[in-house]
This record gives structure tokens, C-alpha cells and sequence, in this order.
């Protein structure tokens, strides 16, 4: 961790703790900030940035706050995350509020995750992909959470010799809740090197 994202982690913490204990965790090349496992904010480069909402955005568009850029294989994908200025880094007040409902609209979408019904309703699956988890006998989201994203793609393989390490992550993601190009660096190569293993034995 560079001594600027260190700082600005620590500061963050400072001027956020009123909502709770805000945790940290390595992701997209910077760094997460939760409250309760819920994201609410990022740090890349030494700079914050809060998760969009409908009253950040206003702000935010206001200000014309650029996005957090990550790079994915080489291209650029804006995430839903606004950059916190010098001014509002300054009026602590106001960064409390549009953290607090950053927060809060990031709760109300998890809790709207939890309410849903569909496998295609998560992120990464497709209508055809809810089909395949059908007939693998996956048919609803607490099956999926129950056998995991290994296990689920192992009971995929005896119906589609196909499906690769692709569909992997994507299962991985759709059980987080993100999409499977924000999958942490680390889960994505842990999949990766037990995808690798399994062919291998199964070649054998």
C-alpha cells in the first residue's frame, strides 16, 4: 500500500466512523471501504471515492466529479464511484452526509438482492445460463448460495462439457452480488488455479 492511500484510508476512517467501523479490503488495485460488508466507498491512487446515489449523483454532477477508472484486460471501465474533492474534503459535515447515503442506497440494494427470485436476476447470469443451472439442478438462488461457485460449476460441467473458467467466475460474482470483472484479484486467481487443477486431473 503506498503511503498516500495508507493516509487517505486512515482519514476516511476519521471522518466517517460515525457510521459505524469502516473496513478496508484490497480490490480493483486500490482499496474497498465497508461498513457491516456492505461497499460504500473506494480508495485508488490516494483519492476517495463515494459509490453513487441518487443524492451523490446530483452533487457529484455538479461538481463534474470524474469516476473511478479501472482497467480491465487493458480497457477502461467506469465504475458507479465519484472522486471526493479538495471542497468537500474540507466541509466535513457534507462528506458525512453523501458517505451516510451512499451507504444507505448501497444497504437498500443489497436488501433488494436478497428479495429476489430469479438465478437470472443476479449479476453475470443469463436467461440461457439460468436454464443450463436447471438442468444441472440448480433451480433458485438458495440452492446456488448453498453449493458455492465450485461445486455449482461442477454440476454444470455434467450437463455442458463447454463451460469454462468464464463461467466460473461469473457463478463467483453472481453469489457476491458484482459483477464478475470486479471479482477481487485474489478470489480470481484462486478460481483460476483450482480451474487449471481440476482440467488436469481430468485429463488424466
Amino acid at each position: 500500500m503506498s503511503m498516500k492511500s495508507y493516509e487517505r484510508i486512515h482519514q476516511s476512517q476519521e471522518y466517517l466512523s460515525p457510521l459505524g467501523d469502516v473496513e478496508y479490503h484490497a480490490q480493483f488495485g486500490g482499496y474497498s471501504l465497508s461498513v457491516e460488508t456492505v461497499v460504500f466507498a473506494m480508495i485508488s491512487e490516494g483519492e476517495l471515492y463515494l459509490r453513487a446515489c441518487e443524492e451523490c449523483e446530483s452533487y457529484f454532477v455538479t461538481k463534474a466529479s470524474p469516476p473511478l477508472i479501472f482497467s480491465k484486460r487493458g480497457r477502461p471501465i467506469a465504475l458507479n464511484y465519484y472522486r471526493v474533492d479538495d471542497e468537500l474534503w474540507e466541509d466535513s459535515n457534507k462528506l458525512l452526509h453523501l458517505s451516510s447515503e451512499a451507504l444507505r442506497s448501497a444497504r437498500r440494494e443489497r436488501s433488494g438482492r436478497k428479495l429476489q427470485k430469479r438465478l437470472k436476476d443476479l449479476p453475470n447470469l443469463s436467461a440461457n445460463l439460468e436454464i443450463m443451472l436447471w438442468e444441472a439442478g440448480i433451480t433458485d438462488i438458495r440452492t446456488l448460495y448453498a453449493y458455492g461457485a465450485r461445486r455449482s460449476w461442477i454440476k454444470l460441467r455434467t450437463v455442458k462439457k463447454c463451460v469454462g473458467l468464464k463461467i466460473l467466475l461469473s457463478l463467483a460474482g453472481a453469489i457476491s452480488g458484482i459483477h464478475e470483472a470486479a471479482l477481487p484479484a485474489r478470489t480470481r486467481q484462486e478460481l483460476a488455479e483450482w480451474y487449471k487443477q481440476y482440467e488436469q486431473r481430468k485429463r488424466r
